[in-house]
């Protein structure tokens, strides 16, 4: 560096400083940079052969010319030309070549630079126009953030060297117009035959079409068999009709309509409706598609779809994630305002919740409802999410279809070698409003404007194919002509449906499963368990293998367990644990997922046992049998609402097993009410969908605050209807146990909500024996067996916890006259059985429902609007706008209260 320090000693002395640090620490510096120094080196050992001043000069060139090409590829997505009706916002600096030391005297000199890009030794001005063509035309891309050099190298050589646009021959091109055509074609035939009818058109974004052929056609060459998709109602008909292959006359009649076929109470909207279907692709291969139903609550469908997708993957193919994909279709406003997608891509990686990668596509129509993109965000792109994972992002110009469906190939081959996500952000507009009602320009005028005079993709395609010679105006015309007519007669077809028929969703994974019947109630389920069975499976998973070494608190507490089930004394987690056993021995998988579950929130379940010396674990109920079904229990992300929706699409695609969400405290299930209300509560109802997920919120008044004591009875049952739904309160370990294995063993799938204890954890009362498990029934009512039928000067009816409370002070007081009836069941609410007990003792003296809660909270707000006949006084805590107070002794003050007005 010293022979000639008059010429680029700033430049290159900035350079050298970056490589020493490079070399201090090659981990510490960008993948970026570490491709750069493969070229640097290269040049830095010209410099060390350079023997003239110009010879320094041109070196100095050579590596001005790799800064160039390393911003190219960091900084060229800020400068492509993406957008189809409007310009794009100005970035500073540029990439003229003046900002780099380099002017247009040196454009038609040739540099070894040119090797970096793949082109080996070329002019200047070749070098700018490959990385022109490569990174800011129709396609720009994000991917530098990246950690890895070896995908990188991977997606830099595929871009870099393929001039970032892939051959088409005349049949691919023709191809690609045949899917415009079925794209645009059904919006405009919908469009007039529904005028001014709500259908969240594609238009704008047709292009979609054929890139979701594309991704299906490249996936099953890189065996692809299955892919579960998901997306909100933008261009979901579009989807359904053209990608789905669902009938054109059945999505026609959604629209005019009146009657749904018998099964279905309520239905929905046509765009929110689910489908599956198996096509056939050009090559031949069979590919199944599942459209997962969903609610207009934007991005709620995102964790179901990988919560179906590890489903399926776990018990339909043996974890090959090369075999099924994920496809979750965004919207710009909905990706970068909506929590849950943060939620679920900070997911993605997790052991217990990785899927192989997911491909996200972002219908960019840059608006969202009536926010411009400028107001919806503080991020550059709404793409910006992907950087959470370092996943790389690729923007393309939607009116652009061969950009897009190099794209989306190359995104399929990436998912495929790196089982990771990959994001594709189209650039599109919509033609008309937020919906075919709305007008834009209250809002918009000026981008609606320009959209008002805007082609259509399908036009432009076809505007391209006549110059190439590849297509006549007539042959286009005919083409659409005829599509139109065929599309005509489906309507005709349409008007002989007699009623609308809401297709069920998953059908061989239901094909041994019913839909419940509103009213029915079955109680006799045989779920009792081989007692032999029972005592030999709790002795082996409370025995520890011998070459493992764990702690000694762990020790002590599995001996404890082994004693105590000697002594046929079974505690909570006893109870809990063995009916997990059971079902794993029948052959039903068990799948649990919570912030804390593997040790339980409480220290109660212990179901993994980290091992003394190093972080693994030891999973019990893996080893209990030869022949078991498999056992999964994770520890989850601290969130709630993709982590119920997660464990709802998996459930969703695994009828046959126990699938658990369980809640730190039931109180934080509210983060995930979207899921409770548009799937838990009401899918049954308006998509026929039935789904076994158990949620477990712990619910207790113990005097710890408002927000560690309620998991919100009253709000589940507020929905429960039309047996939508179990809402369970259990008191023992062996009402778990049957509760469980019920749910399992019924011939229908309804979501079970379990508020489960805990202090009950390890109340000493709180016992059952394995006869109870053996012979024992669940019961949704458990009687009063210490008071004769008829002989009771009080009925006290409760549930949880409380009822402990009640049996002490009863205990205490002698008041062996007070009966005291458990309602394990809070809905469907045991009816029959309370009014069969208030028969029974008609001369009591009283007739109380007494809670824990506050009076307008808890099962009463239920209980008295659905049942007045009853004539039940409520006991409780004062009405409340909180759930609980903060302090300890309140909280007793308040419980005395209530003991002393059942006992008075």
């Amino acid at each position: 560096m010293d022979k000639f320090s008059q010429v680029g000693n700033q430049e290159i002395g900035a350079i050298e400083d970056l490589y020493k640090a490079y070399l201090e620490d090659p981990e510490n510096v960008d993948a970026s940079w570490k491709a750069f120094f493969k070229g640097f080196e290269f040049a830095r050992q010209s410099w060390a052969e350079a023997e003239t001043p110009e010879d320094c000069k041109h070196l100095d060139k050579e590596f001005k010319i790799l800064n160039l090409i390393h911003n190219y590829r960091q900084r060229g997505h800020l400068f492509t030309r993406t957008n189809p009706v409007r310009t794009r916002r100005t970035y500073s600096p540029t990439l003229d070549i003046e900002n780099f030391g380099l002017s247009e005297a040196d454009l038609d000199i040739v540099f070894q630079a040119g090797n970096e890009i793949g082109i080996g030794p070329a002019s200047l001005r070749d070098i700018v126009a490959h990385l022109e063509t490569t990174y800011c035309e129709s396609i720009g891309v994000e991917y530098l953030f990246m950690r890895k050099p070896e995908v990188v190298k991977w997606l830099r050589e595929r871009m870099e060297g393929t001039k970032n646009q892939q051959e088409f021959t005349d049949e691919n091109r023709k191809h690609i117009f045949y899917h415009l055509k079925l794209a645009v074609g059904f919006e405009n035939f919908i469009h007039k035959k529904f005028v001014g009818q709500k259908r969240f058109s594609l238009e704008g974004t047709e292009t979609l079409i054929p890139a979701m052929d594309a991704i299906i056609e490249r996936g099953a060459e890189l065996g692809i068999e299955e892919f579960v998709i998901g997306m909100s109602h933008r261009g979901r008909l579009n989807v359904l009709a053209n990608i789905v292959e669902k009938p054109y006359k059945n999505i026609f009649k959604e629209f005019y309509g009146t009657e749904f076929e018998e099964g279905i109470a309520l239905g929905d909207v046509k765009y929110h409706l689910g489908y599956e279907n198996e096509v056939t692709t050009d090559q031949g291969h069979k590919v199944k598609l599942n459209l997962l139903p969903n609610p207009s609550h934007l991005e709620a469908v995102a964790p179901l779809v990988e919560g179906v997708a590890r489903a399926k993957l776990d018990h339909e193919y043996g974890k090959d994630f090369k075999k099924l994909a994920p496809i979750v279709i965004h919207g710009d406003a909905a990706i970068a305002g909506q929590g849950v997608v943060y939620e679920t891509v900070q997911m993605s990686q997790l052991k217990g919740y990785k899927t192989g990668g997911t491909i996200h596509m972002v219908l960019n129509n840059q608006v969202g409802f009536t926010t411009n993109y400028l107001d919806a965000r503080s991020s550059t792109y709404s793409t910006d999410v992907a950087k959470v994972t370092r996943s790389p992002v690729f923007h393309v110009n939607g009116d652009d279809v061969e950009a897009l469906i190099f794209t989306i190939k190359l995104a399929m081959e990436f998912r495929q070698q790196f089982e990771s996500d990959i994001f594709i952000d189209i650039l599109s507009y919509r033609k008309y409003g937020h919906n075919e009602g709305d007008e834009p320009r209250f809002t918009q005028p000026t981008l609606y404007k320009a959209i008002a005079s805007h082609p259509n993709p399908r036009d432009l395609y076809a505007e391209k194919l006549i110059q190439k010679g590849i297509m006549t105006k007539e042959e286009i015309k005919k083409e659409i002509d005829d599509f139109n007519q065929a599309l005509e007669v489906k309507y005709e077809e349409s008007q002989h449906i007699q009623k609308l028929r809401i297709e069920r969703f998953l059908l061989d994974e239901y094909k041994n499963y019913r839909l419940p019947e509103p009213s029915e109630s079955d109680h006799d389920t045989d779920t009792g368990y081989d007692i032999d069975q029972l005592k030999a499976v709790a002795e082996k998973m409370n025995t520890l293998p011998d070459d493992k070494s764990f702690f000694r608190k762990i020790i002590k507490l599995l001996n404890d367990r082994k004693k105590a089930a000697s002594e046929n004394r079974l505690d909570w987690a006893m109870g809990e644990l063995l009916a997990y056993a059971a079902l794993l021995l029948e052959g039903h998988p068990v799948r649990m997922g919570g912030q804390d579950s593997e040790r339980g929130t409480f220290a109660h379940r212990h179901a993994a046992l980290v091992m003394e010396a190093t972080d693994e674990k030891y999973f019990p109920l893996k080893h209990i049998g030869e022949n078991q079904a498999p056992f999964h229990i994770y520890n989850s992300p601290l969130n709630e609402y993709a982590a119920m929706g997660f464990e709802y699409g998996y459930a969703l695609a695994c009828p046959k097993g126990l699938t658990i969400w369980e809640a730190q405290f039931g109180d934080f299930s509210n983060v995930a009410q979207v899921i409770i209300d548009q799937y838990i509560s009401s899918a049954g109802e308006k998509w026929g969908m039935m789904n076994g997920l158990v949620l477990m919120l712990p619910h207790g008044y113990e005097g710890q605050g408002p927000e560690h004591s309620s998991g919100r009875i009253e709000r589940m049952l507020a929905q429960a209807a039309g047996n939508n739904m179990q809402v369970m309160v259990p008191t023992t370990p062996a009402s778990l146990f049957h509760m469980l294995r019920r749910h399992v063993k019924w011939d229908f799938r309804i979501p079970m909500v379990i508020f489960t204890p805990k202090s009950l954890l390890r109340h000493p009362k709180v016992i059952s024996s394995f006869e109870d498990l053996a012979n024992g029934r669940f019961q949704p009512l458990i009687p009063d067996d210490t008071v004769k039928p008829g002989k009771a000067s009080k009925l006290v009816f409760t549930s949880g916890k409380i009822y402990y409370e009640l049996l002490e002070r009863r205990e205490e007081l002698k008041k062996n006259d007070v009966a005291i009836i458990r309602i394990e069941q809070l809905y469907p609410f045991p009816a029959e059985a309370v009014r069969s007990i208030i028969y029974e003792n008609k001369n009591a003296k009283g007739k109380l429902w007494v809670q824990d809660e506050p009076e307008n909270m808890g099962a009463w707000p239920y209980i008295a609007r659905k049942y007045p006949g009853l004539n039940l006084d409520v006991i409780s805590r004062p009405e409340s706008a909180s759930p609980a107070g903060g302090l300890m002794e309140q909280h007793k003050r308040r419980l005395e209260r209530i003991l002393e007005a059942v006992f008075k």
